[in-house]
Formats: structure tokens, C-alpha cells, sequence
């Protein structure tokens, strides 16, 4: 390291001895170009005795960089800037490369849109919905809160209509959840959603996972920090396309009972599932937050999920999101609802959810008589484990196959890849060959 940025110099330079000054003026040296990039950064302990305080503070200072992507590195290798400019965005969403134009992407398990209903006859009706162009920062349309009831695994006090499932999950943690909190979440998980915890900047606690959705007593582990909420996939899990137990929900609610953390319920896979909603709000209907998304069932460009919870939960979420969307527009909202009464919509959910299980299955069935066991599933990809993950996505690659990496869905390296299989309607043979290859050293 050079002697230019040795703890002294901070010592001189850095005046706020908190977490959030030490970061500030940090990230304002580098900006200025009064530390380059490509500077090492003084060893945590030196500088904190320089800087007179503890050296939890540097190392909560330096995440916050972290998290910017100005500085890189941790533990016995150190520190270094990595970067003048910070640019938010989802890390984790990011492309995992660049690949031809014939590559077979299986990156993306999105819902096909051959099998999404029609939106026009939907459309014209929201046009035309009550208030329409009123700046009144309503919640859920009357007609959409009618139809959405009909189906809801509990009776909420409160119902909040928002821009997609993941702006839901953003907006209750960003309006509930304060940042350095702890956060307990099933690993694997969505990636946008570690995306969303990390970009919220609080401790992430994973809870494992076996077939029958997140484990008890590992849940019962996390709990020992206080987590400010838990979060889950309460019917189908969208990375493994396993579905939660009734007794495992049960068990969940057990762990949860004599605690005050928040229950998050993120049920974006919806009605492609076969399994029946349900949610932990029937018993804990004061801090559960309930989250349904229609994308998957109904099409992203509709960008419409509702949430249930308490009227005060909902009150707080929906002041915070004053600050930006005070509401999601009244014609998606009617549109949603028209088609949430058609029985044409369900037969084509019901027709939908048979076609990606085949689709699902038929490459499950190829890898089995491979040796490799997925297990049964619903959904939109595999989980498919690997002895190496950088192995396997670079065998895959060089076959013109590209998928995700595990690591996107963990906070540690699990040695997995997620394998869309929502668009694949052939070459599972193939498919299966090139992920057997990859399967093994």
C-alpha cells in the first residue's frame, strides 16, 4: 500500500468519525480523484485506531462503498477502490454475459406470451373505470378489491394495489424496514429480491430449504437476532418449484408466534401453481404481509400485484410510496378485474399451468435418465445442482446454452444453476446432455 493513503492520511483528512461520515467523505475523496482507483485502503484496525474509533465502524464505512461498487475486497486480502462513480442498479438481475445471437438463453423464467390472455377487451374496459384521471391517491379500485376477495387465502383488513410484485416487496421494506436491520429470507430466493435487501443495506439471514419449504429450526436460528422480517414464496417456489407443506406452514408459524417480526409473503408465481394460496395472515393478520402478483398469470405489461395486511401496515406502506407512485393507475386496475371475471382468463391459466409442468417435466424426465434427480415440480425452471458452478457455466457456454448461475439466487456459492424452461418447447435432449456434461468435473 502506498504511504499517500496510509491511515494517517485519513486521520487527517476524514473529520465525521461515524459510520455514514466516514463513508460520505470517503466516497467524496474518491470522486474528487484525491484517491485513485486502484488505491488499497489501510487495513480496518490501523485505521480505526487512527480515526479513534472501533473497528466495526470502518467495516459497516466500507460496506456501505461496498454497496455503491466503489470499493471491492473484504477480509485478510483488504480493500481497494474499485470505482469513482456510483450507479444503482439490481447486480444480481445483470446479464451473465454476452452471447450470440443462436445461443439457446434459458436465463429467463418468464411466462410465455402465447399463453397470457388477450389485454384488449380488458384495456377498453379500464379506460372507462370509475375516477377515472383522479389525482385521489386510492388504494384498489372498488371492482378490483370485489374479485381479488373471492380468492384470498384470509380475510385482510386491508388491501393495497401496487406497480408489480417486486415493487411491492421494495415499498414494504423501504416503508418498514430501516436499513441495518436484519432480514431473515429462504435460500435460495428470487435474485431481485436479495438485489432489493441489498440495495436496502440490511444483514441478510438465509433460512435453508428442503422439499417441503424453509426449515423450522433454522428459521428458529435466525431468530435469536431479531430479524425485522421474514420473507418467503408461501405456495410455490419460484427458483426450485417446490410447494410449501400445509404442515410446514404450520410449523413456520410456530417459530413465528412468539416473535414481532414482520411476515412478508411473496407469492409471485400465483396461479401457475396447482396448489391452493394460503398465508400465514390467517394467524398473524397484524404483521403479515400477504403479496400477489398477477405477471406471471396475467402479463408484465398489466404491472399489477396486491398486498394485504393490517390497515395500519397498509397506511404505512402506502405513505411512503407518496413519495413517489402515489397509486397505480385506475385503467391497469380495471383491466386486471375484467379479467379476473372472465372464465376465458382461467381456462387459459388453467391450460398455461399444464404446459409449463410439461415443459418442466420433460426436461426433469431427460436429466433423471441421466442420473441427475430434480425431483417433482411446478413452475417456470429447474434447481439443478453441480459439482462446480463456474465449471458448469462455462461447459454450457461453450455449447451455445445459456442459463443462471446458483450463486444469483444465494448469498454464499451453492453449486446450482437455474435452468429456465418456461420457453423451452424442444431440444430437451440436447439441453440435457450439454447440463449432464456440466453436472460432473
Amino acid at each position: 500500500m502506498s504511504d499517500a493513503f496510509n491511515s494517517s492520511w485519513f486521520a487527517e483528512k476524514l473529520s465525521d468519525r461515524t459510520i455514514r461520515g466516514i463513508a460520505l467523505e470517503t466516497s467524496a475523496l474518491i470522486r474528487a480523484g484525491a484517491i485513485p482507483v486502484g488505491a488499497k485502503l489501510p487495513p480496518i484496525r490501523d485505521l480505526a485506531f487512527a480515526l479513534g474509533v472501533s473497528p466495526a465502524t470502518i467495516s459497516e464505512a466500507w460496506s456501505e462503498l461496498r454497496r455503491q461498487k466503489i470499493v471491492t475486497g473484504r477480509g485478510r486480502n483488504g480493500s481497494w477502490v474499485s470505482g469513482d462513480r456510483f450507479i444503482a442498479k439490481p447486480e444480481r438481475l445483470a446479464s451473465s454475459g454476452h452471447y450470440g445471437a443462436d445461443v439457446l438463453d434459458l436465463t429467463m423464467a418468464v411466462p410465455d406470451s402465447k399463453l397470457l390472455p388477450p389485454l384488449a377487451e380488458a384495456l377498453h374496459h379500464g379506460a372507462s373505470v370509475y375516477q377515472l384521471n383522479s389525482y385521489e391517491r386510492s388504494r384498489i379500485i372498488p371492482e378490483l378489491r370485489e374479485v381479488v376477495l373471492e380468492r384470498w387465502p384470509y380475510e385482510p383488513e386491508a388491501l393495497l394495489v401496487t406497480n408489480g410484485g417486486y415493487n411491492a416487496v421494495y415499498i414494504a421494506l423501504r416503508a418498514l424496514v430501516a436499513p441495518g436491520s436484519a432480514v431473515a429470507v429462504e435460500h435460495p430466493t428470487a435474485m431481485r429480491l436479495l438485489d432489493i435487501l441489498e440495495d436496502l443495506g440490511v444483514k441478510i439471514l438465509p433460512v435453508d430449504c428442503d422439499r417441503d419449504g424453509p426449515l423450522p429450526h433454522t428459521l428458529l436460528e435466525t431468530m435469536k437476532e431479531r430479524p425485522a422480517a421474514f420473507i418467503f414464496q408461501p405456495r410455490l417456489h419460484s427458483v426450485t418449484g417446490r410447494t410449501v407443506s400445509a404442515a410446514r406452514i404450520e410449523a413456520l408459524g410456530d417459530v413465528l408466534a412468539g416473535t414481532r417480526t414482520l411476515i412478508i409473503e411473496d407469492d409471485g408465481i400465483a396461479d401457475i401453481s396447482a396448489a391452493p394460496s394460503t398465508s400465514l395472515g390467517r394467524r398473524f393478520p397484524d404483521r403479515t404481509i400477504h403479496i400477489l402478483s398477477y405477471s406471471k398469470t396475467l402479463g408484465p405489461d398489466l404491472r399489477i400485484a396486491v398486498l394485504s395486511s393490517s390497515a395500519t401496515i397498509v397506511e404505512q406502506i402506502q405513505s411512503y410510496r407518496a413519495f413517489s407512485a402515489g397509486w397505480t393507475s385506475r385503467i391497469l386496475q380495471g383491466a386486471a378485474a375484467w379479467l379476473l371475471r372472465d372464465p376465458a382468463t382461467w381456462r387459459m391459466i388453467a391450460e398455461a399451468r399444464v404446459i409449463y409442468k410439461n415443459r418442466r417435466d420433460r426436461l426433469a424426465g431427460a436429466l433423471q435418465e441421466r442420473g441427475i434427480d430434480i425431483g417433482d415440480g411446478d413452475g417456470l425452471s429447474l434447481w439443478v445442482p453441480v459439482a462446480s458452478e463456474p465449471f458448469a457455466m462455462v461447459t454450457l457456454a461453450a455449447r451455445n446454452i445459456a442459463v443462471q448461475p446458483g450463486s444469483k439466487f444465494f448469498v454464499s456459492t451453492p453449486n446450482h444453476i437455474r435452468v429456465a424452461t418456461s420457453m423451452l418447447t424442444d431440444r430437451y435432449e440436447e439441453v440435457a446432455d450439454a447440463i449432464a456434461l456440466a453436472h460432473v468435473l
